[in-house]
């Protein structure tokens, strides 16, 4: 199920645009401010972002070029401003597509699912999205709901393995072989408890209490994903 968040400060036009994208299968998350969306992108991914032009604490243009700077998330700008200048400072914000009020929830959905048909190719094999994680092992981006991860080649090969094989246990053998495959006749074991360890900091909520990379006592790790 798609996930998208909804950005209008009219409360009544807010709620009844969530409830007709609920009915056509998608998972709403709604709002009235910029400072409401900052703080929901802030804990959580969604798969396309639909913004308002004109809001009490600032306008959807400024917030899509900022959300650009880290993210290629799909974004829809919806305005009641039907001018060309726009329409096209707009889409130079970073917005895949510009819509005018008023619209019907019929063409919404077009526009939505035109979008999502534009933005699925092969690369999606290694795109992994389970809140509040977005892996992109194609492109390299790691995403913790809107924050950019910085993963350096070793972290990114054990995490794709682990990813890969979620919810299996996978032997700390198996993994130094996989992880370093560039010709080391040694590695040593506590080099694997060493990038662990550096990507629950960059991963876990709770490093110490780890939900995601547990450790199998005796054995080795395993990614946790409940939705598995």
């Amino acid at each position: 199920m798609k996930e998208l968040l909804f950005l209008e400060d009219d409360k009544l036009l807010n709620k009844g645009i969530c409830m007709a994208l609920e009915r056509e299968g998608y998972k709403m998350t709604g709002c009235a401010t910029i400072a409401q969306a900052k703080q929901i992108l802030a804990e959580k991914h969604f798969d396309m972002l639909i913004l308002d032009a004109n809001l009490p604490d600032g306008n959807g243009f400024r917030l899509c070029a900022e959300i650009r700077k880290t993210s290629r998330v799909p974004i829809i700008l919806l305005t009641a401003r039907d001018m060309e200048c726009d329409m096209v400072d707009g889409l130079d914000s970073g917005a895949d597509d510009y819509i005018v009020k008023p619209v019907s929830v019929r063409v919404l959905c077009a526009h939505i699912q035109a979008i999502f048909r534009r933005t699925v190719t092969e690369e999606d094999k290694n795109i992994y999205r389970k809140p509040p994680f977005r892996f992109d092992f194609s492109k390299m981006e790691f995403y913790r709901g809107e924050t950019l991860l910085e993963l350096g080649r070793a972290e990114q090969r054990l995490l794709y393995f682990l990813v890969a094989n979620a919810n299996r246990t996978l032997p700390r053998e198996r993994i130094l072989d996989y992880v370093w495959t560039d010709g080391m006749e040694f590695v040593e074991d506590n080099a694997l408890t060493v990038k662990i360890k550096r990507l629950r900091e960059k991963l876990e909520e709770d490093p110490s209490r780890p939900q995601y990379i547990r450790t199998v006592y005796g054995l080795g790790y395993k990614w946790v994903d409940k939705e598995c």
